[in-house]
């Protein structure tokens, strides 16, 4: 799966503007641009009850080492690196989504339910977890719950789970530095103006004014 059929398949263009929202909103953060590093700049402006519930947040773990390896394997199969930017992972979508499933607790029984369902599915397949499996395997897999009009109706708890997971990371990769770099996003810019244009000026019979 390739960027531009991942991006396919992310649905930018519909892409939840809840998740969006809420992964942006004021006492959320983004660890893919580094939570660890900067605390004076995650804290600014932050009333001290904020800050309290931040640093709380940070201590705190809830994915355990095989579900991380697990999310940053699906991360980087929804985002691959590619010639034009990095890769999900590379943004640090993975310390994200830990972040973010902490901050907003309803996103906490579907990852790891989903996470769960998906290794049950691998074992029962191929008799290895989802992040043992080869990389063949794992296409295989995540084409079967990545399509929700193709999936079939026993898989929908597994496209229920990728849903939320690819909106998860596209949110995250995006909302970096990284990810405005390759959407070509740059932010409100001054204008030049160089006059009315030419060819408006002719319509109106104005171009020797």
């Amino acid at each position: 799966m390739n960027r531009r059929d991942s991006l396919k398949a992310l649905g930018l263009g519909t892409l939840s503007t809840v998740a969006l929202l809420e992964a942006c909103k004021p006492n959320a953060t983004n660890p893919g641009e580094n939570t660890t590093d900067k605390p004076a700049a995650d804290e600014a402006g932050r009333q001290p009850e904020e800050i309290e519930r931040l640093r709380k947040l940070k201590a705190e773990r809830f994915f355990n080492d095989h579900e991380m390896a697990t999310i940053t394997v699906l991360a980087d199969i929804i985002i691959p690196k590619d010639e034009k930017s990095g890769s999900a992972s590379d943004a640090k979508v993975p310390e994200f989504i830990e972040f973010i499933v902490k901050d907003m607790p309803e996103h906490k029984t579907p990852m790891r339910g989903g996470l769960r369902w998906l290794d049950l599915q691998c074992l029962t397949r191929y008799n290895k977890t989802f992040v043992d499996a080869n990389h063949d395997q794992q296409i295989e897999m995540v084409t079967e719950i990545a399509y929700p009009k193709k999936a079939k109706p026993e898989m929908q708890q597994g496209v229920a789970f990728f849903n939320r997971m690819r909106d998860l990371t596209a949110t995250g990769f995006f909302t970096t530095k990284m990810g405005f770099e390759d959407l070509r996003y740059v932010g409100n810019a001054p204008n030049k103006w160089e006059g009315v244009p030419a060819d408006v000026l002719k319509h109106y019979g104005m171009e020797d004014v």
